[in-house]
């Protein structure tokens, strides 16, 4: 039996009625062919010398590390040229990035972070980049910040790549979740994880607990609740895991299911949270509920926020759909 390769699957979800549209098809495959050249860098690693501090910083005020920039440019560069776009808009920069004007432009906005977990680069532990496909608005010849300011729910495609020991594409549409594995020899991603499912229950949560006494008072009472084990409210024992890459736990979740949290705190009570909404934050939720599971703020669906700004931070509960209504609920009740 021949292998679908991701080419293949777009294609034939091109040829049913109405399922996707061409131009987003070869957005899709642009996107994959970067995440492929990404992908090829970081496994060098030192050998191209590629590890360690760029010396320079993002809009975010965090230092840059090398494969940051050099992530950020991949996707740049394979993305302007190909007609699908009106512009695009990155973790990385400050501002919106406009097609240069010899090219022609397209329907879309493609927002992504090149590099996610980029701290994680130099020990050899999981990073990813993840991406967010949005309708421009009609009448907008120039997009500026404005044009990217849509809820998660106008999102038309969201995915990830994790680098990791294998390269994997998980993408969404709309139409559920799908994962392709890079075959390196073939240099195509391979369909190896169709309709993926994120189970309803879960015995395992993901949280950087050296931040607890930062914590809101719910987020306590739920972490509180899953260390007391067996002997607690819960009446079972909850394993932990934390990768401090976003791309990371997600994948973990997709396969195996769990919850991930990264939570407000009060060091910065001015901020909603962490993360970006626009390039962590409504992509993963677009995935996770594609995949049955459920993304919350701690108390609105993640997807439904409208957003102020481009850079904007929210808090994030995601994964297998019974606890993150558990931890949503709790942040109701304390109102």
């Amino acid at each position: 039996m021949s292998r679908i390769t991701l080419s293949r699957f777009l294609i034939e979800q091109q040829r049913k009625a109405g399922t996707l549209p061409p131009e987003l098809r070869l957005l899709i495959e642009t996107v994959g062919r970067a995440c492929k050249a990404i992908s090829y860098s970081v496994n060098k690693g030192a050998l191209a010398d590629v590890l360690g501090e760029a010396g320079t910083g993002n809009i975010q005020g965090e230092a840059q590390k090398k494969l940051d920039v050099i992530a950020n440019d991949y996707l740049l560069d394979a993305n302007e040229w190909g007609g699908s776009l009106a512009a695009m808009a990155s973790e990385e920069m400050e501002l919106p990035y406009h097609i240069p004007g010899e090219y022609p432009k397209g329907e879309y906005l493609l927002m992504f972070d090149p590099l996610d977990g980029s701290s994680n680069i130099d020990v050899n532990i999981s990073v990813g980049t993840i991406f967010s496909i949005l309708r421009c608005p009609h009448g907008i010849d120039h997009a500026t910040e404005g044009a990217f300011l849509q809820p998660g729910t106008e999102q038309v495609a969201a995915g990830y790549t994790v680098y990791g020991p294998q390269t994997l594409l998980v993408l969404t549409f709309g139409s559920g979740v799908h994962g392709f594995t890079l075959d390196r020899e073939q240099g195509s991603f391979v369909l190896t994880h169709p309709d993926m499912k994120v189970p309803e229950s879960t015995g395992e949560f993901a949280i950087n607990m050296s931040n607890m006494r930062h914590w809101d008072a719910p987020v306590k009472r739920y972490v509180d609740e899953l260390l007391a084990g067996s002997t607690g409210p819960r009446g079972r024992d909850f394993n932990m895991r934390w990768v401090a890459s976003m791309v990371a736990e997600v994948h973990r979740i997709l396969t195996r299911g769990g919850i991930f949290m990264y939570p407000r705190d009060a060091r910065t009570p001015d901020q909603a949270g962490k993360l970006r909404l626009m390039y962590e934050g409504n992509p993963m939720a677009f995935v996770v509920e594609q995949a049955g599971g459920a993304a919350t703020n701690g108390h609105q669906r993640i997807m439904d926020i409208q957003p102020q700004k481009l850079h904007e931070r929210v808090a994030v509960f995601l994964g297998s759909k019974e606890e993150v209504e558990r931890v949503t609920a709790y942040h109701a009740e304390q109102r």
